[in-house]
């Protein structure tokens, strides 16, 4: 068998532990986690290179029905990978009894696509192995997957499991990347995204999902090893804007030190890291505040 290199999508509804198994296949926390749904909100390509293999993973924005415009992105931009790659893994959750509406309107839309499927049950560490049988049986009469299998993102074990199994979906053919790249995203794109995990760790439920980041400095000292990056967080709503800076500006301390660290450590370098934050009411209905925070 020759060299195989191909495309791969990661798909499913939010909170089903997408990133969380993207994170795991590659060895790099390049995906941002969190427990809310709709963490992701692009769709970030990460590399992995082998002896063997290539493969490009694509994390996509869960599925769901859209309430705003950046929602709306967020399903076409998932939508529009599946036609583009040559497997898709579907992830479910385990503690499901049977298929739910949302995932009956994703079989749907995959019956609409040649692209082979492999249906990845995620989370078994949390239930009764004898509960997944009639969910097995469920999805397996939904649709004719290539495989069905019980994963945990959590557990080591896990990335072999999944990995053998794409490989034999995938084309011989040269890789597409550079072997030592993780992914196609820029860094200040990849800061971006570690400040608003930060906040959607440290922040509750309704805030987070109107906040949005943009880095407007990103450069390297003369003479120094040290990055300087500055970014605005921007809100929908000026009480917002008090929980996020915090009393004394505390919260946003917090942010800061605990994005700043994780950028050191993915960057390999020192950072200085200047926050602010400003209130845009209704940014996520805005086309130019889309396009300015880079969901085009």
């Amino acid at each position: 068998m020759g060299f195989r290199s191909g495309f791969v999508a990661i798909i499913g509804r939010p909170n089903v532990g997408k990133s969380t198994l993207l994170n795991l296949l590659t060895g790099e926390k390049i995906a941002i986690m969190s427990d809310k749904p709709q963490t992701t909100r692009n769709t970030i390509k990460t590399i992995v290179t082998t002896d063997d293999c290539q493969i490009v993973f694509m994390d996509t924005p869960g599925l769901h029905r859209p309430k705003n415009k950046l929602g709306d992105y967020m399903v076409k931009s998932a939508m529009s990978t599946l036609r583009e790659v040559d497997a898709i893994l579907y992830l479910v959750e385990a503690k499901d009894k049977t298929i739910g509406p949302g995932d009956a309107r994703i079989i749907e839309d995959l019956k609409k696509v040649e692209t082979p499927v492999l249906l990845l049950i995620n989370k078994v560490d949390l239930v009764e192995k004898p509960s997944l049988l009639p969910l097995i049986e469920a999805y397996s009469q939904a649709m004719d997957f290539v495989q069905i299998i019980p994963v945990s993102a959590l557990l080591p074990q896990t990335k072999e499991l999944v990995m053998d199994e794409i490989i034999k979906l995938l084309p011989e053919g040269e890789p597409f990347f550079p072997e030592d790249m993780l992914t196609d995203q820029p860094e200040k794109v990849l800061v971006q995204e570690i400040i608003r995990e930060k906040i959607l760790h440290l922040i509750s439920e309704e805030i987070p999902h109107g906040v949005g980041v943009e880095v407007i400095y990103f450069k390297e000292s003369d003479g120094k090893q040290l990055l300087e990056i500055h970014a605005n967080i921007y809100c929908e709503k000026k009480s917002h804007k008090g929980i996020i800076i915090g009393k004394n500006g505390d919260m946003l301390k917090r942010i800061g030190t605990l994005a700043r660290r994780d950028s050191e450590n993915l960057l390999g370098t020192k950072v200085f890291l200047k926050l602010w934050v400003k209130t845009k009411e209704d940014w996520r209905n805005s086309d130019f505040m889309l396009s300015e925070l880079g969901y085009k």
